[in-house]
């Protein structure tokens, strides 16, 4: 085996061993270890073909089999929300990038046959693209940054989704035992007012406040539909999170939305939580670190964008055979890199001025949500274990002074529209908390609720260095 044949060997092995792979879950694993640490214990699986289809439909049909609790809203929004699905799609190209990256260039292989008079001459070359080799350890590492940004795009993804759905939930439950309350209050008005209508027509109350009651039911007539019209927007709301449709949105909700615990867990030291675990945070901070390692390449390759190696065999009539090598290089006259240089410093003084700017608006973030959840839950304590037993005893020492014919049915109706308010605003005070309870856990591990994605429109802004191999 002559020296080229040698040559041509070790270069086929090489490039058949250095050929990267695809994962066998596409780098799911990953995500869901990232959600298992911040409290989602629900399966948010990728659905790539219709066996998972399938097994993905009947298991929503069996959690909304039964009343839907928060945790089953969740799980069906993470198996059934098209917009997660999208998401994982830029998962695998993430990780189709990585792979790329991992493999050289195809080789090229030109053929040229010239003739003068009697003489045929046969000129062959086997291209090698040089730079590619040379930078494909660092290209691989960027795209591997680039895939586990991405893998951290998807848990804040599903983290977004779950949060979205619980507070969906939350807020159509509210709105369900809201509309159930002014039900009852309208029928009670609409008795009060018929009683009134009666009394006036014997002779035994006045046409003032006979208006009074009509005013009254009608009033109360239209705040349930208004309650009615938020349970119906409250609950499309939370179909359109669960992604249902026909048959599967008749299903039911619980009555009333969960007590409140009996005392708040302590969140100590709540700031280095969030700094340890919000995703935009970890995401900023890597993306930065990337954008370094870009700038690195665009250092290593700012000069010289093509780098080849041809090796060359020519034949000539009547000729002994020529062998050879060549290499081709691109020389920095009209570009000398200095322009994409630029560019790759001033995007990572982007980044690194962002992930700063990201850690301190997630202190703060998370100190307002705190503050929000302790001040919800004490308000809403207040109405369970003041306001509303204190209108109770009102009401039943009021309905004794009217069975003891102390006070007139007016007067007991009177203050039964007192405790009205009072049983409403103590719903939306739970409605409150819990939806604070919830947006606290997001901020912790989550992210900004107006934050701008770190790497979104920036994540290749290095791009055309770390492509410069090819």
């Amino acid at each position: 085996m002559n020296n080229a044949q040698s040559f041509m060997a070790a270069f086929v092995v090489f490039l058949l061993g250095g050929c990267a792979t695809f994962s066998e879950d596409g780098g799911t694993r990953q995500v869901n270890d990232a959600l298992s640490k911040r409290g989602i214990t629900q399966q948010a699986p990728w659905i790539k073909n219709k066996d998972d289809a399938t097994r993905a439909g009947d298991q929503v049909r069996a959690l909304l089999a039964q009343p839907l609790t928060a945790d089953n809203a969740v799980q069906i929004a993470l198996l059934n929300n098209r917009g997660l699905q999208s998401a994982y799609a830029e998962l695998g190209i993430a990780e189709s990038d990585l792979v790329q990256a991992g493999r050289l260039r195809n080789p090229g292989f030109s053929f040229g046959r010239t003739h003068r008079a009697d003489d045929i001459e046969y000129e062959r070359a086997f291209i090698f693209d040089l730079l590619g080799l040379l930078t494909m350890p660092l290209r691989t590492q960027l795209e591997r940054e680039r895939f586990e940004l991405a893998q951290s795009r998807m848990a804040a993804s599903i983290l977004q989704v779950a949060a979205d759905t619980r507070r969906a939930w939350i807020s159509a439950v509210a709105a369900q035992q809201s509309a159930a309350y002014a039900e009852q209050v309208k029928s009670a008005a609409e008795a009060a007012s018929e009683l009134a209508r009666r009394m006036v027509k014997a002779g035994n109350f006045s046409k003032l406040d006979q208006a009074r009651e009509q005013a009254f039911y009608a009033d109360a007539a239209a705040q349930l539909a208004r309650a009615r019209q938020g349970a119906l927007a409250e609950r499309e709301r939370l179909i359109r999170l669960l992604g249902l449709w026909g048959n599967d949105i008749a299903f039911n909700l619980p009555e009333r939305l969960p007590d409140l615990p009996p005392s708040l867990r302590d969140m100590a030291d709540i700031e280095r939580q969030a700094m340890q675990q919000r995703l935009d945070v970890q995401e900023a901070a890597r993306h930065a670190e990337n954008i370094a390692n870009s700038l690195g390449l665009t250092k290593a390759t700012g000069y010289f964008s093509v780098l080849e190696a041809k090796y060359i065999r020519n034949s000539e009539s009547g000729q002994p055979r020529k062998t050879g090598y060549e290499i081709e290089l691109r020389l920095p006259i009209f570009d000398s890199g200095s322009a994409k240089l630029a560019r790759a410093e001033n995007t990572h003084r982007q980044a690194v001025n962002h992930a700063a700017d990201l850690a301190i608006r997630a202190r703060s973030e998370v100190r307002e949500a705190y503050g929000a959840w302790r001040s919800s839950y004490d308000l809403a304590r207040h109405y369970r274990d003041e306001i509303v037993p204190l209108r109770t005893r009102i009401s039943e020492e009021t309905l004794l002074r009217y069975n003891g014919m102390l006070m007139s049915v007016f007067e007991l109706l009177a203050e039964s529209r007192q405790q009205v308010g009072a049983v409403i605003n103590a719903i939306e005070a739970q409605r409150d908390f819990w939806l604070a309870d919830t947006s606290l856990q997001f901020t912790i591990n989550g992210k900004s609720p107006g934050a701008i994605s770190a790497t979104g429109g920036s994540l290749r802004a290095a791009a055309p260095a770390a492509e410069a191999g090819h």
